[in-house]
């Protein structure tokens, strides 16, 4: 077994443990965490699959935006004088059934299929793409876009941050 096999195996072994215990956990921030990993984890599938693009995005656009939203929004605003935030757990066994059924399907699909036979598959593109050109053009053509998206980001970030110092601050003169 070669070297960038067993990375990969990790990779998706990591992401596939990572998935079971969010489904698993009653802690919110814990399963909040555990999704980073195993988005990680999937960003590393995508590059050993040779979709650097797609690797990109999800360590920018989910790790790196969603998440640290969701663990924000869960630690300024629900977070209970003494007390863990956790999830209730209901219908566990109906839950694995279903989860269980659909990936029968899922799998039985997949393996049915014939993706060799799809014209988009074997065609070769005529133009250039690639993760080097996408970012010729988003740092050339499209950077004052690239500028101002990540501006109106962190004003969001820092708007929000102040809306949830602004009810601690209140709480404790009211008290």
């Amino acid at each position: 077994m070669s070297l960038p096999l067993i990375i990969f195996y990790f990779f998706g072994i990591l992401s596939a443990a990572a998935a079971i215990y969010i489904a698993l956990t009653k802690n919110i921030i814990y399963a909040a965490f555990s999704l980073i990993l195993c988005f990680i984890g999937l960003a590393g599938v995508f590059v050993f699959l040779g979709a650097e693009f797609i690797a990109v995005t999800q360590i920018l656009v989910y790790v790196g935006g969603i998440l640290v939203l969701l663990i924000f929004g869960v630690m300024l605003t629900n977070r209970l004088e003494g007390e863990k935030l956790v999830s209730q757990s209901r219908q566990k066994l109906l839950g694995f059934l279903v989860s269980g059924m659909l990936f029968y399907v899922l799998l039985k699909g997949i393996l049915a299929a014939n993706f060799s036979a799809l014209e988009w598959m074997s065609a070769e593109s005529g133009s250039q793409t690639g993760l080097k050109t996408l970012g010729m053009n988003l740092m050339t053509e499209y950077v004052l876009a690239f500028e101002l998206i990540g501006l109106l980001l962190l004003i969001a970030l820092i708007g929000a941050v102040y809306i949830a110092g602004n009810k601690r601050k209140e709480d404790k003169h009211a008290a």
